[in-house]
């Protein structure tokens, strides 16, 4: 889809030359030479990922500011780059890691995320999806009874959605900002104290061979225990669809998804929004020309091209083109799930001190019974307590 995208603004563009990089571990490609000083002018490279070079960039204040790019014109259209994306997706750490207002980061490529499970199992059983957190552990029960796990996950990484649009369940944006932002004391409110209680008790539900499988070696193996029928949900995004695509599957199976269940009946459901980042190296030789191709990512030329790929930009309106499992997928948002987006603010580096282990990671732990709900809640305070002091300012 880049060769087909960069072939499109070479069309409107036929006085630049674009030397395209793509690579599953473009990393190891481009960090050579930043390290020499040899910056590319714009990179596709989302948080997240184990090297944690974009993190790395942001900590040492070496990415472009986009904020100017936002309020340019889309090339070939009447509206602004900001008119065209989606409400909050500027607005997020994702995107602004600084809390100054400014956006470094521009958003690419959104995924709901969300549980996912065979419809097909529900319906053989008699099961309904659970709408609330008691619900699913009622479920669980019913379901351990049969010899089926409630519950699976690839990696402890994907937690990370699942965790945060737990958190703006239990407490709200307020209490998100004090998780992510790791305020004192935040562990010891009774929200903080919920957020354990439900990961700890999920441990519990999941399918025991997890852990072992929870690597990128293996995490399809875990990713299976949903089409055998061996476990019910699993946290992940619309990728999934793609990637079990030639996978087999038990007799009738049917993707299924859903919000997490609500903490009350009262409460409110929410969707983590995952979406991935490009970015401008402050250091980058052609940083106007850069922004220009950033800026036509967002038009309707180009949206066209990432959808034809499955990956689906956060242009306002976009959704209601799609058909298929992403009609269902994308509108979970108008079926009455809230968008949580964010992640843990970001710092100046402190040596061991990783916020993701302690809290993604460890729930392998959680799961094979080497850690207890207090003692992992006792490794995200200190963790946090050492973060504290190092956030960016």
């Amino acid at each position: 889809m880049w060769v087909d995208v960069v072939a499109a603004f070479k069309a409107e563009n036929p006085d630049v030359t674009i030397e395209l990089i793509t690579d599953k571990k473009l990393e190891d490609v481009i960090s050579p030479n930043m390290k020499a000083g040899d910056y590319p002018d714009v990179v596709h490279l989302a948080l997240g990922r184990p090297a944690a070079v974009t993190e790395t960039l942001i900590k040492e204040n070496a990415l472009l500011d986009l904020t100017s790019m936002l309020a340019m014109q889309v090339p070939g259209e009447s509206k602004t780059v900001q008119q065209k994306i989606a409400g909050g997706f500027t607005e997020s750490s994702l995107t602004n890691p600084y809390s100054d207002g400014k956006t470094y980061l521009a958003p690419m490529f959104y995924s709901p995320c969300g549980l996912f499970y065979n419809e097909q199992l529900l319906k053989d059983n008699g099961w309904t999806v659970p709408t609330t957190w008691d619900e699913m552990w009622v479920l669980g029960d019913k379901a351990k009874a049969k010899g089926i796990a409630l519950f699976t996950y690839p990696t402890a990484g994907y937690f990370d959605a699942f965790f945060y649009a737990l958190v703006y369940e239990v407490g709200g944006a307020d209490f998100f900002d004090k998780v992510t932002n790791y305020a004192p004391n935040t562990w010891d409110l009774p929200e903080g104290k919920t957020v354990v209680n439900i990961i700890a008790k999920l441990a519990s539900y999941t399918e025991k061979s997890v852990p072992a499988n929870a690597n990128n070696t293996n995490f399809l193996k875990n990713q299976q225990l949903v089409l055998d029928n061996k476990a019910i949900f699993m946290p992940n995004g619309t990728w999934i669809i793609g990637e079990m695509a030639d996978a087999p599957r038990a007799a009738g199976f049917k993707w299924g998804f859903t919000a997490l269940p609500k903490v009350t009946a009262s409460g409110d459901s929410y969707s983590y929004t995952w979406f991935e980042q490009a970015w401008i190296p402050a250091k980058a030789k052609n940083p106007e020309l850069a922004k220009k191709f950033l800026a036509f990512l967002y038009s309707d030329k180009a949206a066209a091209i990432f959808a034809n790929a499955g990956a689906v930009q956060p242009i306002v309106g976009f959704a209601d083109t799609l058909e298929g499992d992403n009609a269902l997928f994308y509108s979970i948002y108008d079926r009455g799930a809230k968008a949580a987006m964010g992640n843990f603010a970001a710092t100046d580096p402190v040596e061991g001190v990783s916020i993701a282990d302690a809290v993604f990671e460890a729930v392998n732990s959680l799961v094979n019974g080497t850690k207890t709900a207090e003692t992992y809640v006792a490794d995200i305070k200190k963790a946090s307590d050492a973060l504290r002091p190092a956030l960016k300012k």
